[in-house]
């Protein structure tokens, strides 16, 4: 069991970018990380849950997945 997340954990298990999870914070619309030694911080994954369950429910359905593979570029090297 995980009691402390990275901010790149918090970011994946959001699908939200590191810099999205930094400007929240900034905002106080996001919990504060604690710090966890003389550098390193962490947030608390009771916090982040908490965040996210009290998210508002979106009238928005997400897109349909076309199932379609994006088209690669080819390079020239």
């Amino acid at each position: 069991m995980k009691i402390c997340l990275s901010l790149k954990e918090v970011a994946q298990a959001l699908s939200l970018s590191p810099s999205t999870v930094q400007q929240l914070v900034r905002e106080k619309t996001f919990p504060e990380p604690r710090l966890l030694s003389g550098r390193r911080i962490g947030w608390l994954a009771r916090e982040v849950q908490y965040w996210a369950d009290t998210r508002p429910v979106a009238k928005l359905l997400p897109p349909e997945n076309s199932g379609a593979k994006k088209r690669q570029v080819a390079r020239k090297c």
